[in-house]
């Protein structure tokens, strides 16, 4: 998804909203050095723009703002909750018309829950 993430953590000596805390930090910096410098971002000045007004409109940033404060945790327990959130995710892409198929999508562990073989962009552990 361009404008969104889900992601299926767990961690077993850390919190993780520690983890999503540093997640947030590191792709923010990476994403904001990525587009100033592209030198053929046709788009360079606008995304700047809208990060940095985000990031005047918290007062715990610097310059810009790219992801935003909220999260919305939801903690896998059984089983059949698990596989209801992870359907819902690997048809996110569907939904939005970006795919025909979940597996289809590049950025989805769909590719890999659906090919029964690690074959996605990301090493993963299955649920």
């Amino acid at each position: 998804m361009s404008n969104h993430i889900h992601l299926v953590i767990s961690a077993k000596n850390h919190d993780t909203s520690d983890i999503l805390r540093d997640f947030k930090k590191f792709t923010s910096k990476q994403i904001i050095k990525a587009i100033t410098e592209h030198p053929g971002e046709s788009r360079k000045h606008w995304m700047l723009h809208i990060f940095k007004q985000a990031g005047e409109q918290n007062s715990r940033n610097t310059t810009y703002q790219f992801w935003r404060q909220d999260n919305h945790p939801v903690e896998l327990i059984t089983s059949p909750f698990i596989n209801q959130k992870l359907e819902y995710i690997h048809n996110n892409p569907v939904v939005a018309g970006i795919v025909d198929k979940a597996g289809e999508y590049l950025y989805s562990s769909a590719r890999d829950y659906y090919n029964s073989k690690q074959c996605g962009l990301l090493e993963l552990e299955l649920l």
